[in-house]
């Protein structure tokens, strides 16, 4: 390893956390020492690393420290990622790859007050620079809820421009969690409704109990879904059906869910979870890249006329000619082997 901090201050009592990165077989860095409060600030922590980590290294080599040269390795073990209602699980061994966010605010069921809305921000832009990371799943610890959406009583305190500021932000994490790089996959068991349902819309693909319940009240509160949903639901379950589930604020089950678009599967109660995790396992099997750039041409693809989507398809294509990994996947093939990925 390459060890991290700088001196502490007097009476700083956070412990030093660990960057994890091969050791140059023929440079030496210099170590250097960051707080766990300094890695975890507001512009994000690797690229404070990163920039460190470019300068140390620049002052002795001609040639400049690239971070993505080492992605096969475990980029980043940090527990302050997680907050108290955003917690983050990397799981290890033969699941390494498998990043799991868990949502863990019971008191209000998962609602997003200001404090969530910040640890779901930070979550998504620290993942999308983890190398490592190829499955993202997003769950709830509390029972009978993924998120119930806004925190009403938050937002009661507000003023006019303090709810446009906090929707905005909102809007915006969940269009950073619709662009990360790697698949998503929505857990949901209990409600998902208003900013829940639109999370979940934010994901690649949902997977439901079937005590899952579904819908966008917000035209109850005389607003209408401001964080994605008057989007991304027509896209998925086409534009009547979206304008039914809206102007009338239904909820709707999980099978119901199904039969329109809006959920990949259901499955019974309590079993979300182990379905969303087989699914994540067959996707952490496959080249990282390829899956990347899999998700690239498709979500840029819909959005654009035929004859450009396949010419993104193409460009997305001959990025993929030279990896490793694709030579990996024919000599995989040939020898009647399972392949062994490194994203590379």
């Amino acid at each position: 390893y390459i060890t991290v901090p700088r001196r502490r201050p007097p009476g700083h009592t956070h412990s030093a956390a660990r960057l994890t990165i091969p050791r140059p077989t023929s440079h030496r860095i210099r170590s250097k020492i960051f707080s766990t409060e300094q890695l975890c600030g507001e512009m994000g922590t690797l690229g404070m690393v990163t920039r460190s980590l470019t300068r140390h290294y620049s002052k002795k080599n001609s040639r400049p420290f690239k971070l993505h040269q080492y992605q096969s390795w475990r980029t980043l073990i940090l527990e302050p990622l997680s907050s108290g209602s955003v917690q983050v699980r990397r799981l290890s061994d033969a699941d390494s790859g498998i990043v799991e966010v868990n949502l863990h605010r019971p008191e209000t069921k998962n609602a997003i007050g200001n404090e969530m809305l910040r640890g779901l921000r930070h979550t998504f832009e620290t993942l999308e620079m983890d190398g490592d990371a190829n499955v993202m799943m997003i769950s709830s610890s509390v029972p009978k809820a993924f998120c119930a959406g806004a925190d009403l009583k938050e937002r009661k305190e507000m003023t006019a421009s303090e709810v446009q500021f906090f929707v905005n932000s909102l809007r915006s994490t969940f269009a950073l969690l619709e662009a990360l790089r790697v698949p998503t996959i929505a857990v949901i068991e209990g409600a998902a409704l208003g900013g829940g349902l639109e999370m979940a819309l934010s994901c690649d693909l949902r997977i439901c109990g079937e005590n899952a319940v579904l819908g966008l009240p917000e035209t109850g509160l005389a607003i209408i879904p401001g964080a994605g949903g008057t989007q991304r639901l027509p896209r998925l379950v086409g534009k009547a059906v979206a304008k039914e589930l809206i102007f009338t604020g239904r909820r709707i089950g999980a099978k119901e869910a199904m039969s329109i678009g809006l959920a990949n599967y259901t499955v019974p109660a309590g079993e979300a979870r182990p379905k969303a995790l087989e699914i994540a396992r067959e996707i952490n099997n496959k080249g990282p890249i390829a899956i990347r750039m899999a998700k690239k041409a498709i979500n840029e693809g819909i959005e654009v006329d035929l004859q450009a989507a396949l010419d993104l398809e193409e460009e997305c294509y001959e990025q993929l000619l030279n990896t490793k990994d694709r030579l990996e996947g024919l000599a995989a093939f040939a020898e009647k082997r399972k392949p062994r990925y490194r994203g590379e």
